[in-house]
Order: structure tokens, then sequence, then C-alpha cells
């Protein structure tokens, strides 16, 4: 089986989609309608803007998306998947795909919950932390048994979580993680504290969004970040989106489960290589590749 699978914030970078803008005319009819979709000229803020400019939250998932479904949309039956997956904001990007949103609501819906997810963060200070070297048992405990609010939030790959919460209570899991072994227990410069319960009134909003919008049957199975199973029935489809702003991004489970339904190759459509990294770490048997290199 051939999964494609489309990355989440933080695969930005400095002149993403520039290069697609320039050489297919399909990409720039597109850009074109995002820029009239979002009420601002995203293209220019991808082609032109500063690393600072890219991570603004309202900016970082609109621009993911746009390249990882401007991009899947150029290579066409090139990419022959059997399944899609997405990580956190990425699974936007799989549905697009899968034809269960068309690319207008898409990015609606994805502009909305980037801007629900930024007021969240206005509201409360948080943030969030990269583990490493530490079982996700033991991470787990110590977010348990520190004051405050702070859950494990993803799962990225063996070895590697990502725990959320409010900057004191992640500040003090991260020492009491050092303490218990980690390799290195580190803030990560994000806007706010994702998948996380700080995001409750972010996922008010999406809710309404997404009810909101029509969900057609995936033409094939969606692995979801909240169940990690091959999803194909629309409700199911919407309310693992919702529950996902506060709940885990478990790709590691989800990785799992593909292999063990059959998935061995794996290609990553969107910015940067960040899942194929992720994914040689919980599988080495599995291969991996680029949309972008299928150009």
């Amino acid at each position: 089986m051939k999964v494609a699978v489309f990355p989440g914030q933080g695969a930005q970078f400095e002149g993403m989609g520039k290069d697609l803008h320039q050489a297919y005319p399909q990409a720039q009819k597109r850009f074109e309608q995002a820029n009239k979709i979002l009420g601002f000229d995203i293209a220019k803020i991808m082609f032109e803007g500063s690393k600072e400019d890219l991570q603004q939250t309202k900016v970082t998932q609109p621009a993911i998306f746009l390249h990882s479904v401007i991009l899947a949309e150029i290579l066409g039956d090139t990419v022959e998947a059997q399944a899609a997956a997405g990580h956190s904001l990425g699974e936007f990007s799989a549905l697009t795909f899968a034809g269960v949103l068309d690319f207008e609501s898409g990015l609606q819906l994805v502009s909305q919950r980037a801007q629900a997810m930024q007021q969240a963060c206005e509201k409360t200070e948080g943030t969030m932390a990269a583990v490493l070297g530490l079982e996700d048992s033991v991470v787990e405990k110590v977010c348990k048994g520190t004051p405050g609010v702070v859950v494990a939030a993803n799962y990225n790959c063996p070895g590697q979580l990502v725990i959320s919460g409010e900057r004191a209570a992640i500040t003090a899991a991260c020492e009491a993680l050092t303490e218990a072994g980690a390799r290195r227990a580190l803030v990560l410069p994000v806007g706010g504290a994702f998948h996380s319960p700080l995001m409750e009134s972010a996922q008010e909003t999406l809710a309404a969004a997404i009810a909101a919008t029509n969900f057609k049957s995936p033409s094939i199975p969606i692995y979801q970040n909240v169940s990690t199973q091959g999803e194909t029935d629309p409700e199911n489809i919407q309310k693992n989106l919702i529950a996902q702003l506060t709940a885990a991004v478990k790709w590691t489970q989800s990785v799992r489960n593909m292999r063990a339904d059959g998935a061995l190759d794996f290609t990553e459509i969107g910015p940067g290589k960040v899942l194929q990294g992720l994914i040689k770490k919980i599988d080495r048997e599995a291969t991996t590749a680029s949309g972008q290199d299928l150009l």
C-alpha cells in the first residue's frame, strides 16, 4: 500500500511555493484564488516574507495547506496513493487530496482554524516543548505530576514527544524531565499551547465552521491523528478534526497502524521532509519519498 502524507505547522520556509508559481499555470490560478479567499496577499508573504512573517499562525497554516494541495494537484496521478494521512494541520491537506473537501472549503476551514487558534493563544499564555530520549510513559507520568496544564501533544516518533500547556507548567515539566533522564527538554518557538486543553475556545469555533461545510466520502481511507485508524465516514472524520485541537497528534501510532495494514511506501507532499525522517525512525523498513522530487 502506498500512502500520501502531508506536513503540519513547522514545515514552512522562506520562498515556499515560488518555484511552483513560476513553473505551473495551475499553481498561479490557485494562488490568485487563495488571495481572494483569505483577503490578503498570502502568495507575496510566502514568496517574499521573512521567517517571522511566515511564523504567524494565520499565515503558516494556510501557507502549508496551499503548498501541499497545489503540489498534489500538479503531481496528479503520479502519486498512486491507497491511503492518506496528515500531521495536525496536514489532515486538511489529506482530506482535500482525498476529495472530502474542495479547494475553497479546505482553505477556508484552515484559515478559520488558524484564526481561532491564534485567538485562543492570546487568552492564555502557553507554549510547547520537545522532549528527546525518554519513553512516552515517563513523559506522560511527569506531565501528570506537574502542577498546572501540561500534556503530551505530539507523539512524533520513538524518543521524540512534544508537550504542551501553560508556560510555567512547561518550564517546570522540562526541569523534571531533564532530571528524569531526557537528553533534551527544549521549549519551542511557537505561539501557544497547541493540542492541549488551552485550545478549547478554538475547538468551539472550528466545530461551527465544520458544521457549515460539506464533507464528502473520501476516495481513500484517511488515517487521522486522534483515532490513528483509516477513516472513511465523513461524520467520524469531522468529529476527529474537532477533537484534534485539544487532543494529542498520535503520529507514531498512526504510522504503525498504517504499516500493520500493509503500508510500505510513503510520499510526503508539501514543504520540507520532516515526516519522511519521522517515518523512518518509527519503522526502518518503510520507504519514503518527497513529492517535490517527483516533479
